[in-house]
């Protein structure tokens, strides 16, 4: 991976290494995210092959139990965990390789995501703050919301790469991006764009022929579990890209603010921490 090389880069030159490294190394991206994503997948379609099942003409309307109530309730929380669990192994393992990768070493899609170990309650801590703190910002107004969004969208190589807790990482990214919320949005607004192209490729179908079978349930169901390989599919291809281009986002930061590039050529075993003893708060 000697092409990629630790200098200052434009937003332009951020997406285009971006896609190629992305397209230089499909399989292992795909394979990161789709692992974890499996299950998830699995969870959906029992669900919609064998929890929804249509209703046999003739027969009564059936009544759901309070224990079949409790069952239900049960499997919805277990999805979640399920979900999060998946979604946070794939974009750490995501994060991981691209370290790799962009400082010249090889990786595989186990080494990957077995470095989350240990990893993935903080992580999970990370995302909850930055959710919320998004989240508070939108109720302000919608434009609060997405600027805070920008300026903390560095915060999970943060985390990962530094080895920050929930609100040193979030200080942290603030601290990164200040005076590049812009090429930020850009950031997220191309993987907005090509989510919406893929949701478009791979769900409109099915969601479209779903509504077509609206008087054959039994076709209902199958669109409908087409529909979820369909989403499995879209998320497996998209997702990576946002991970790739904000870990390169935030190589990039620091090779602009904290000559990261040099510290590396002194220190070439591994990360190089922060400069500072201390992180900023997010508010100075």
């Amino acid at each position: 991976m000697a092409d990629l090389d630790l200098r200052p880069l434009s937003l332009g030159e951020i997406l285009d290494r971006t896609f190629w490294l992305y397209r230089s190394n499909f399989i292992l991206f795909a394979g990161i995210t789709a692992v974890p994503q499996l299950l998830v997948l699995a969870l959906r379609l029992v669900q919609t092959l064998v929890l929804n099942r249509p209703a046999t003409p003739g027969q009564p309307a059936f009544i759901a139990s309070p224990g079949l109530v409790a069952l239900g309730i049960v499997a919805v929380i277990v999805g979640v965990v399920v979900y999060f669990v998946a979604y946070l192994f794939a974009q750490g393992g995501t994060v991981y390789a691209v370290s790799e990768l962009y400082l010249g070493r090889q990786t595989s899609i186990r080494a990957s995501l077995s470095r989350m170990r240990g990893h993935a309650g903080n992580l999970f801590g990370v995302t909850l703050l930055n959710g919320l703190a998004v989240g508070v910002a939108t109720l302000l107004l919608i434009i609060p919301g997405i600027y805070v969004a920008c300026r903390l969208i560095t915060c999970v190589p943060a985390a990962l790469l530094e080895d920050l807790g929930p609100g040193d990482s979030l200080s942290r990214s603030f601290a990164l991006t200040k005076g590049s919320a812009g090429r930020s949005c850009v950031i997220y607004l191309l993987y907005f764009v090509l989510l919406i192209l893929f949701e478009m490729l791979f769900v409109f179908p099915f969601t479209f022929a779903a509504g077509l079978s609206a008087r054959h349930p039994g076709m209902i169901r199958m669109w409908v579990a087409l529909t979820q390989v369909g989403t499995f599919a879209a998320e497996v291809v998209v997702t990576p890209f946002l991970t790739i281009a904000t870990a390169i986002f935030y190589y990039d930061l620091r090779v602009k603010k904290e000559a990261f590039d040099l510290q590396l050529m002194m220190n070439p075993g591994g990360i190089v921490a922060a400069p500072s003893s201390s992180v900023p708060t997010m508010f100075t």
